[in-house]
């Protein structure tokens, strides 16, 4: 399985980003979808997930009403719209490829597979 992150750049504070997630090799059908982040020094930290069927979300209290995730199981891609960026939000997005219970959506242990990252810079 592959997951392929794209969308990164560098965004003024108050802008905004559209991540992707292309999957290869797997459906992603059936998994849930989360994304994480890393910024320099700092650990990973969950972002936001969606179950397989994506009447579920999960969001980190620091993203809420600003991150917006979404899947396409037809075209095997996970999506994350970022609106009203700040420079706290600087770091490397990761996406990431599992089968979680509902209460373990955030933790990075619950995933098998991984994206390279796509790197998120927000300039104030």
């Amino acid at each position: 399985v592959q997951l392929q992150a794209s969308g990164g750049g560098l965004v003024q504070a108050g802008g905004s980003l559209r991540l992707s997630c292309a999957a290869s090799g797997r459906t992603i059908s059936g998994y849930t979808m989360g994304w994480f982040r890393q910024a320099p020094g700092k650990e990973r930290e969950f972002v936001v997930a969606i179950r397989w069927s994506g009447g579920n979300t999960y969001y980190a209290d620091s993203v809420k009403g600003r991150f917006t995730i979404s899947r396409d199981n037809n075209k095997n891609t996970l999506y994350l719209q970022m609106s009203s960026l700040r420079p706290e939000d600087t770091a490397v997005y990761y996406c990431a490829m599992g089968r979680p219970i509902s209460s373990a959506s955030y933790y990075t242990s619950s995933y098998y597979y991984w994206g390279q990252g796509t790197q998120v810079t927000v300039s104030s």
